[in-house]
């Protein structure tokens, strides 16, 4: 049977379309996809990620055991400020990327993704063994809301007991009586929040933000605009620009990975940062009406040159888009290549990524 979170009945309530999601009973949307994107990029939009993996891990040596499980420096993390960085197999592909908060020094929160729960938590039980760290598995007490969009940090002030943190910081502060671990990060390319609380006390917060967003436009949202407005962004989803056969330094995360120190799968993520990965991740854009989707084949010059790992329309941009894994030879900005969509090629550019650029604010 699926698994539901605290907010289930609050979604039907909603008349929420559920789907199944990594085994979740989750809402792909309450209304129209387009309607719930635009609000968040306009005004505001609250998703229910409770099903996503949150992880302690504590003791003397807690940060140098992240040191060697994770791919980036994490030196510049200090309390209250977090960081997206990967953990690597041996090959050098990528077991899940995930967040990394540093409460204390001596004290980390990892979120992780909700498919890969017992897969990471078995992966770093296993590198931390004789390392004097503990690990302890809190994603069922834990629950974690999104609110993102323009007016994100309006709604928070008005019920934020704390002042707001800058962007990648996060605070614990009480958000209209719940005990909230509230950081400012997201997955849409606007400014925003990611809200963690208690399980039992998610409810109340759901409705808390609810109540004090509408009057400014806030919308909930469900899964279908999360992922367009991830993809105008270009931030990579694990199960399509990142497996464990696809490192980050092919998924365009370069800045995710350290060339200067140790770690598992750093042997072949230094080759590749000195001579080149074999397959590039891009951005590109048809220049025909079209939508792109996961495992479209892309041509160039009449050759196969790889695969779509994610495409959509783009209710901003008002055309289809996608991220594609192609041969590195192929993988030039401005480059021209074919997308096949139903047997059909399609006319597409490459281009720079992000195809919309964080427009998030730090006050």
């Amino acid at each position: 049977m699926p698994n539901r979170t605290p907010l289930y009945e609050e979604h039907v309530k909603l008349n929420g379309t559920i789907v199944d999601f990594a085994g979740w009973e989750l809402p792909v949307q309450y209304t129209r996809l387009i309607e719930e994107h635009e609000a968040t990029r306009e005004r505001a939009g609250l998703f229910d990620i409770c099903h996503m993996g949150e992880f302690d891990v504590t003791g003397n040596n807690a940060f140098e055991f992240l040191q060697s499980a994770l791919s980036r420096d994490l030196s510049p993390l200090k309390p209250g400020r977090c960081m997206y960085s990967t953990m690597l197999n041996e090959r050098g592909g990528c077991v899940d990327d995930l967040f990394v908060y540093m409460k204390e020094p001596e004290n980390f929160m990892l979120v992780v993704n909700a498919a890969n729960i017992k897969k990471d938590f078995d992966w770093l039980e296993s590198a931390a063994q004789g390392r004097g760290v503990s690990l302890s598995d809190r994603s069922a007490d834990t629950a974690k809301l999104d609110l993102q969009g323009p007016q994100s940090a309006a709604i928070m002030r008005a019920l934020c007991s704390s002042e707001l943190p800058s962007r990648f910081g996060f605070i614990s502060s009480d958000v209209a009586g719940v005990k909230t671990l509230v950081s400012r990060t997201g997955y849409t390319g606007e400014d925003g929040f990611e809200l963690y609380c208690e399980s039992g006390s998610a409810v109340a917060l759901w409705r808390a933000v609810i109540e004090a967003g509408t009057p400014l436009g806030l919308l909930p949202c469900g899964l279908g605009a999360r992922d367009t407005l991830r993809l105008e962004a270009a931030y990579s989803l694990y199960g399509h620009e990142l497996s464990d056969d696809i490192s980050p330094v092919e998924a365009g995360l370069r800045f995710a990975v350290s060339a200067a120190k140790d770690y598992t799968g750093s042997g072949v993520i230094k080759k590749q940062l000195a001579d080149g990965a074999p397959r590039q991740s891009v951005a590109f854009a048809l220049v025909e009406r079209g939508v792109p989707r996961d495992g479209c084949e892309v041509v160039s010059s009449g050759s196969p040159v790889g695969r779509v790992t994610s495409g959509t329309f783009s209710p901003t941009l008002k055309k289809g888009i996608g991220l594609a894994l192609l041969n590195s030879p192929a993988a030039s900005i401005g480059g021209s290549v074919s997308v096949i969509i139903r047997n059909r090629p399609y006319a597409a550019e490459i281009v720079a990524r992000p195809f919309i650029a964080y427009r998030g604010g730090s006050k």
